[in-house]
């Protein structure tokens, strides 16, 4: 009975049946140059990404012929870092686009998985206090746990009738809000919001506006632009500054707050596939979704083990927001009151 092209698969055309792992790639014979230009990390690196994901990534594999976890994370990187399948990616380390595609999947449903073990608030109190300080050493701004913001990434048109991916600058994307720390280590990621969502309404929606509104005693607050409502925990810009006080605390607030800015200039730059450069990611909003959190995980990874969080960062500063949603009819009497201390005790 004739097999129907359409289920061969290349690699099995090159291979065969008969290898339980294709070893088409030896990462032993290739120099330290050679993987940091081609796929974006160093060796140690990736060594400690297969050893942390081997066994998850094996056991995806073993019903079919296994191609080796350290193929499938060198695939991967090769797509997050250039944003593409290129021909000769899928030369240098044997396999086909189709097993590249698989791959990418493969290792994105992984670190999808780990996304909790590595991207969260729960820290030591050693280690929020040593945040704080080094917010504070930015611009004097005291008591910052967290600096917010949201960034559009481009997607593929899911289809003709759904407009609620469509921001307002007229193209498709997810819009995605991010928390980190001093250092650009990421707090939260929350990366499957419509692109049609103005970031307020994506962050009283979020699971971190819940985190702390849950909350009965606030250690500090995070910080957001003007597109964020004033709370008790979340101190904004003052959108009428008038004092010379008003001015320092606005100064400083936007000084310390571009951290965020540049954490995600700096994670669109190392993970080209989502700068924009190379088009739209051409999956699904949910697929798309998974990679850009998938990045971010690896992130954070590569913070915790060492590596610079602005190593790739690009240098083209944020647009500024248009206006801001604070209203003085609708402000929070209590966290208002918070903010004016803030400014009489440290900006006067």
């Amino acid at each position: 009975m004739a097999v129907p092209i359409a289920v061969l698969d290349c690699d099995l055309l090159l291979h065969g049946r008969g290898h339980k792992t294709l070893d088409r790639f030896d990462i032993e014979t290739v120099s330290d140059e050679f993987l940091l230009t081609t796929f974006g990390f160093p060796r140690e690196f990736i060594y400690y990404l297969v050893e942390l994901l081997g066994d998850t990534l094996s056991r995806r594999t073993q019903r079919s012929r296994a191609i080796s976890p350290d193929v499938q994370i060198l695939a991967a990187l090769g797509f997050y870092t250039t944003g593409s399948f290129q021909t000769r990616m899928g030369d240098a380390i044997g396999i086909s686009q189709a097993s590249m595609s698989r791959c990418v999947s493969n290792v994105t449903k992984a670190l999808v998985e780990k996304a909790s073990e590595f991207i969260g608030f729960t820290r030591d109190d050693a280690s929020k206090q040593q945040s704080k300080e080094e917010f504070y050493r930015v611009a004097g701004m005291p008591n910052v746990m967290g600096v917010v913001d949201c960034a559009h990434i481009a997607i593929k048109a899911p289809n003709a009738e759904d407009l609620s991916f469509v921001n307002k600058k007229g193209f498709h994307s997810i819009n995605c809000q991010l928390v980190c720390d001093s250092r650009g280590f990421l707090l939260s990621a929350e990366t499957h919001w419509p692109g049609s969502l103005q970031d307020n309404v994506v962050f009283q929606q979020s699971a971190v506006s819940k985190f702390f509104e849950d909350q009965e005693n606030h250690e500090g607050w995070l910080l957001g632009d003007n597109q964020y409502p004033l709370k008790k925990w979340l101190m904004t810009p003052l959108q009428y500054p008038e004092t010379p006080s008003d001015y320092r605390y606005n100064m400083a607030h936007a000084a310390t707050h571009e951290i965020v800015d540049r954490t995600f200039r700096a994670i669109q730059t190392r993970f080209r596939c989502l700068d924009g450069s190379k088009g739209y990611l051409q999956y699904s909003p949910e697929k798309c979704a998974h990679i850009i959190l998938a990045c971010c995980v690896l992130h954070n990874v590569s913070l915790q083990s060492g590596l610079d969080a602005w190593t790739f960062e690009r240098t083209e500063t944020p647009e500024q927001t248009e206006e801001g949603c604070e209203h003085m009819d609708t402000l929070d009497s209590e966290a208002f009151q918070i903010r004016q201390e803030l400014i009489l005790n440290h900006f006067s």
